[in-house]
């Protein structure tokens, strides 16, 4: 019988690794997250090679510590995965701002006020979703 059905009761998983899905995913972000540092580093002066190594190992950066993130954080309970994406995005969010000559202090609060709105959305997702 060459059309027997299979007896295992194990499903087959399709496709590569989740974290090979969302490679290109990273590139881009990280390659947005670059530009943008050396945009804002730039500051309406003409580019320099400083701007562009800027721009590139800050999106390299980001993006491996994006991956990185996406690969371990399914591991992690509800609460800490959600402050995990909430440190990221702060810390993110407070080094672009830190780039526009802010004091400092403003790029602290600026940075926490984002990490309080990215944990309490992470958060509320997990807990709903589990």
């Amino acid at each position: 019988m060459a059309h027997v059905a299979s007896t295992s009761s194990v499903p087959r998983v399709r496709g590569g690794s989740h974290v090979t899905g969302i490679t290109p995913v990273a590139l881009v972000l990280g390659l947005v997250y670059g530009v943008w540092a050396a945009q804002i580093a730039r500051d309406a002066r003409p580019i320099t090679t400083g701007n562009v190594l800027l721009g590139v190992v800050a999106g390299i950066v980001f993006a491996a510590l994006f991956m990185g993130l996406w690969k371990a954080a399914p591991r992690l309970p509800r609460e800490l995965r959600a402050a995990a994406w909430a440190a990221f995005a702060g810390i993110s969010f407070g080094y672009i701002y830190s780039l526009t000559d802010a004091t400092i202090l403003r790029s602290v609060f600026m940075a926490l006020a984002v990490t309080g709105g990215v944990f309490a959305a992470a958060f509320y997702r997990y807990y709903t979703r589990e």
